[in-house]
């Protein structure tokens, strides 16, 4: 029998034919895409890509302009828009080789995203009719967690029937994401338009509450009123303790305790010795790694992401879109850990596991029924990157840890008593590392040695202090915590909700590395939270993600949830229609303000406002007000603060502004050749050339002065460059196929999807 196997990837469909056949597979090539056919004794294989999503929603009658849109069908994606044109070899070849085939199977990522990808390729070529239903025997799931030969030969074996309840789920959040993010991103448009202001905006299912959570810890942060408050400190023995009343908002009341304090006798009064043993950390699910990415490497959530996928299709670690802390016995942990130990970096910490029987790990509470806790495969590591590097050690070492004894301390509390005022500390000496041994250097636990004084005995006091601080706002969320907090509050998915934030900034709705809602992003809170709330409400959002994942688990039809969401788009539909100028006029009214915050002084060419703006490709630079006319640029640091200081540069005449990056502070003009910088870079302890170099200012191509300006021009340019255009084309059609990329940008319903 021939049997058709559609892998997500290229990488993957190359693991899945050196897995599956018995001899060497023979690779064949069709529209320049690549194939593979495998004999595995009994059938004829053929492993074919589908390079991700071959697919898109579009709306059926594009001449329809009325709001709201819901007719809507799945179309190929090369024809929805020209930078997906590469994907038609990709289609073109899968119905090819399907015509040979009589027996299909997904082999896509166990998720909602790779059943849909798979389930919409299989509708096509056996129906002929990507939206038609797919109802046939042929058809057969593969389920796997790594891309190893073990786990790949045990998927085909035990080939699953098809997950259809995964594509209802998946399908409807597609069309619930498109319809939302195509309705109501065209609405907030139109509403900018009624007042004659024209601006790409988006809103998403998932976007509009993300927003308002940062949008209301904003207002928290502009009215928050500090208050004075006072500390109390006395040393023993080198040791600080703190006055158990512990913030002091009353002066009057510090001071009386610190006069008892000065006058009185220390006494200790309780001495406490006990011994705490610490669990291991549990495995990584997605989440958890990118918290601790962040937090070792400073690593962006969604690089991430993008690096864990890679060392997944190379077979080096599992599937890292679970939200799962288990790690089942099934997997076979005792060979995994053998193979690790084959490792150099690892052999002495997994062979000592495994001499003293250490193969139960220690489990978080989180499950995921479609895959395990993220866990290294045993597969020796070639020819990784610095990142990859990085981030492939830490998941070993957690994985190691995690099977490791529990570390002992030895914690000790005190209390000093001086005139009924009492004043405490605690602290601990890990006495057996245990797992800590193992997850260095990545975790180092705070220790602190409390001197040994006898319960009863009076103590000298060798210095008293009386700190005066103010109480500080609530913190801003970095986009990890971020990412945390909107899983605990279930809004969007572990896959997208790093993306989703990324939008946002795209947007300019939020900025900064500790997330601050623009001007501009506070003015569409604001007007969304006046006129239709129902965007950022949190609990509908919530609702409709637990409705998908019954839909997944079969106990809710698709149909009824798609239906629901059409009913609040229409209500919100219906207030934009109603209060469209006036949330117009309060967009306008947050474009100006967002405007001013961003002017960093004038341009020394035609005496314009220079703005911070951002490239096509989210790089932050300078530019002025008055483009095209002027087309000065500057570049600026990447992912840094910057703050106008209203002050000219005596050598360059360009604009000063102060730059917060990365744990650094400092100033600079914004010409790159001023003089001022001649030396910056020329030694290694200069804090300005150490400020450039981690912000890749001058030195790092992609973000120079004839760069910015090539962003600004040439976006056209990438358009055609992406397009691929057929070999059989005509000369007269290339034409016009370029003319039409070069027509005026508009933006195309794919840009504003995105939950």
């Amino acid at each position: 029998m021939n049997k058709l196997i559609i892998a997500e990837k290229p990488s993957v469909a190359l693991r899945v034919a050196l897995s599956l056949g018995d001899t060497q597979p023979k690779r064949y090539n069709v529209n320049g895409v690549g194939y593979f056919e495998v004999d595995n004794g009994m059938d004829t294989l053929f492993i074919v890509a589908a390079a991700g999503h071959l697919f898109t929603l579009q709306q059926k009658d594009k001449e329809k302009k009325e709001l709201p849109i819901f007719d809507i069908e799945w179309i190929p994606s090369y024809k929805a828009n020209e930078s997906s044109y590469f994907t038609k070899k990709y289609l073109d070849t899968i119905s090819e080789i399907s015509r040979k085939c009589t027996f299909f199977i997904n082999a896509c990522d166990y998720d909602l995203e790779g059943t849909v990808i798979g389930t919409n390729i299989l509708k096509l070529v056996l129906n002929n009719d990507v939206n038609a239903a797919l109802k046939n025997e042929r058809i057969g799931r593969m389920r796997f967690s790594t891309t190893t030969k073990p786990d790949l030969v045990n998927a085909y074996e035990k080939i699953e029937t098809f997950d259809f309840s995964n594509f209802y789920a998946g399908e409807a959040r597609h069309m619930l994401d498109w319809m939302w993010g195509i309705n109501l991103s065209r609405a907030l448009m139109n509403s900018l338009f009624s007042i004659g202001i024209r601006k790409v905006l988006s809103i998403g299912r998932v976007q509009g509450p993300t927003l308002a959570v940062l949008a209301k810890r904003e207002v928290e942060i502009k009215n928050f009123v500090s208050k004075p408050l006072w500390k109390l400190l006395i040393k023993v023995d080198k040791l600080e303790l703190e006055n158990k009343r512990g913030s002091i908002f009353d002066k009057k009341e510090a001071e009386e305790a610190f006069n008892k304090t000065s006058k009185g006798k220390a006494v200790v009064m309780e001495l406490d010795i006990k011994e705490e043993l610490h669990a291991p950390f549990p495995p990584f699910d997605l989440t958890s790694l990118q918290l601790e990415a962040s937090r070792v490497f400073r690593l962006d959530p969604s690089r991430t992401l993008k690096i864990a996928q890679t060392l997944y299709e190379r077979s080096y670690i599992s599937y890292p879109r679970t939200s799962s802390q288990k790690l089942p016995y099934t997997l076979n942990l005792k060979k995994i850990l053998s193979d690790i130990a084959k490792n150099e970096k690892y052999k002495d910490s997994a062979n000592a596991l495994i001499q003293n029987n250490r193969v139960r790990p220690h489990e978080g509470a989180k499950q995921d029924e479609a895959h395990p806790a993220i866990y290294p495969t045993g597969e020796l590591p070639k020819k990784l990157s610095a990142e990859e590097e990085k981030l492939y050690d830490l998941i070993v070492k957690r994985f190691l840890a995690c099977f490791a004894e529990y570390s002992k301390g030895e914690k000790t509390s005190i209390m000093i008593g001086v005139d009924g005022e009492e004043y405490a500390a605690v602290g601990e000496i890990i006495k057996e590392r245990g797992w800590i041994a193992i997850y260095e250097p990545y975790y180092k636990p705070k220790e602190l040695e409390i001197p040994k004084l006898e319960k009863g005995k009076e103590v000298k006091i060798d210095d008293i202090v009386m700190n005066e601080g103010k109480t500080e706002p609530p913190n801003r969320y970095g986009k990890a915590g971020l990412i945390s907090l909107l899983e605990k509050k279930n809004l969007g998915t572990k896959a997208t909700r790093a993306s989703i934030i990324d939008t946002l900034f795209d947007r300019g709705y939020i900025t900064n590395s500790r997330i601050e809602v623009t001007g501009f992003g506070m003015s569409v809170y604001n007007a969304l939270n006046s006129y239709c709330n129902e965007i950022l409400d949190e609990e509908m959002t919530r609702k409709l993600e637990e409705d998908m994942e019954k839909v997944a688990k079969g106990e809710l039809d698709e149909q009824r949830i798609i239906n629901e969401g059409k009913e609040v788009i229409s209500k919100i539909i219906d207030d934009f229609k109603k209060n469209g100028k006036e949330i117009g006029q309060a967009l306008a009214e947050g474009l100006k303000e967002s405007e001013k915050s961003n002017i960093l002084g004038k341009c020394n060419k035609c005496g314009g406002d220079l703005i911070m703006r951002r490239s096509k490709i989210g790089k932050a630079f300078v530019g002025c007000a008055s483009w095209p006319k002027c087309n000065n640029t500057y570049p600026l640091p990447q992912y840094a603060k910057i703050i106008p200081l209203n002050k000219i540069c005596e050598k360059c005449g360009t604009p000063k502004v102060k730059v917060f990056s990365k744990g650094k502070v400092f100033e600079m003009c914004l010409d790159t050749n001023c003089e001022t910088k001649k030396n910056w870079g020329a030694k290694k302890d200069d804090k300005n050339a150490q400020a450039i170099k981690a912000n890749n200012m001058t030195a790092t191509p992609g973000i120079s002065k004839d760069n910015i300006e090539k962003d600004i021009k040439s976006e056209n340019k990438e358009k055609i460059k992406k397009t691929r255009i057929p070999k059989k084309t005509t000369k007269k059609q290339t034409k016009k196929k370029i003319k039409s990329v070069k027509k005026e940008d508009k933006t195309s319903n794919d840009s504003l999807l995105g939950a």
